[in-house]
């Protein structure tokens, strides 16, 4: 019986989740938000909590997680990192100092403390590498001059998380500071070990792991990458990070055949993944969370912003091409989400995770939008300033011949 009301939950899940995708893209919008919601929905204090399939949703937000960190590693060869963090790294400095700074004072003046600060500095930090490449692809500027840089200021925040997640995953769990620093010390020696393994040795693993049968293929990656994700949570660092260190092991037709096979189930466990963040959110204390969330996500959205304008201006794009590049980095989304389960998961703050629900599903709307519209926008406002200075400089003019 309990396995009957558990299929009946899970699939309902599935089907609720297909329906909600298939409205997003009618209206070309990111699903997430509406996977959030029906999250919210079905969760604590919704309008039909769910009983028996909650652990097994549990199960499946895990490998989600895992998924979407190992398919943003197939995106990028050891090489384009190696490069990319040599060429960039000042734009992800101020991508840093400009989107992190805004979410730890936010935390600090809510009175959350240190350790949620360090938390809501991630959660305004990173973007959303998925919805921001949809949206570049929507838009068609793929090919643009400016898409370089954006994508390089995504992988420098993507191999930031490397550092990063140890650290918050130390912090929540309570580690004091020779644990934490065991703990980020390991991390970065796996990471430092991973890229130099990939570099020198990129081609044996891929030609280890390669196979001509997709289902072999799938098994070994999958299996792979979910055991080195396991040993890497048991030594106390991210699943995330494992996951994300064996894309970045992977390359060539390896790299490309596993993104095709695994592109559905990353989708298919991704949505369980929002769906269960929302589960654990209570709706009732969403709206009190608005306003902080909305505040905090326009502040946000104007600092990346400059930081997609900052960088571009750096890499000599016009400055059409800088404002574009700043407006499609404002949408935040899957890193977010992550960041603030880790802190929900260890209850350091109960309003955190409103907080950050609220401010995800502001911005990953917002997002699309400041992509589209943000350097029409400027362009606009700079025509009127232009027409208004060059209307008072005539009027002066005017005066001075007068006298």
């Amino acid at each position: 019986m309990h396995s009957a009301v558990l299929l009946i939950e899970f699939g309902s899940i599935l089907l609720g989740l297909g329906l909600l995708g298939r409205a997003a893209a009618r209206f070309q919008l990111s699903p997430i938000p509406l996977y959030l919601l029906a999250g919210l929905a079905f969760g604590e204090g919704g309008l039909l909590p769910l009983g028996a399939s909650e652990e097994f949703v549990a199960i499946g937000a895990e490998i989600g997680v895992i998924l979407l960190l190992l398919m943003l590693g197939l995106e990028y060869t050891a090489g384009d990192l190696v490069t990319n963090l040599k060429s960039h790294y000042p734009s992800g400095l101020v991508d840093c100092a400009l989107n992190a700074v805004p979410g730890a004072a936010a935390a600090l003046l809510l009175g959350w403390g240190p350790v949620a600060a360090v938390v809501l500095a991630g959660v305004t930090w990173i973007s959303s590498s998925g919805v921001i490449a949809k949206v570049l692809g929507d838009l068609g500027r793929v090919g643009n001059r400016e898409t370089p840089v954006i994508l390089s200021v995504l992988v420098l925040e993507d191999l930031a998380m490397a550092v990063y997640l140890p650290i918050v995953t130390a912090l929540v769990a309570g580690a004091g500071l020779l644990a934490g620093s065991v703990t980020l010390a390991v991390a970065l020696g796996a990471a430092g070990l991973v890229l130099f393994v990939a570099v020198r040795y990129g081609r044996v693993i891929s030609r280890f792991v390669s196979s001509d049968d997709p289902e072999k293929l799938l098994l070994v990656v999958l299996g792979l990458t979910i055991l080195v994700a396991g040993v890497a949570q048991q030594l106390q660092v991210s699943a995330a990070v494992g996951a994300f260190l064996v894309g970045i092991a992977l390359s060539g037709e390896v790299a490309e055949g596993a993104h095709t096979l695994l592109s559905p189930l990353r989708d298919l466990f991704a949505a369980v993944f929002f769906v269960f963040f929302g589960l654990h959110t209570d709706p009732a204390s969403i709206p009190p969370a608005l306003l902080p969330a909305l505040a905090l996500a326009l502040v946000t959205a104007a600092t990346k912003i400059a930081t997609g304008y900052w960088a571009a201006r750096r890499a000599g794009i016009s400055v059409r091409g800088r404002w574009r590049a700043g407006g499609a980095l404002v949408a935040r989304g899957e890193f977010s989400i992550v960041i603030a389960g880790l802190a929900v998961s260890a209850g350091i703050e109960p309003s955190l995770g409103p907080l950050a629900t609220a401010y995800v599903l502001i911005l990953v709307v917002l997002g699309p939008l400041t992509a589209r519209y943000t350097e029409p926008l400027a362009r606009r406002l700079s025509e009127r300033w232009n027409a208004r200075t060059d209307s008072s400089q005539t009027s002066r003019a005017g005066v001075s011949v007068g006298d």
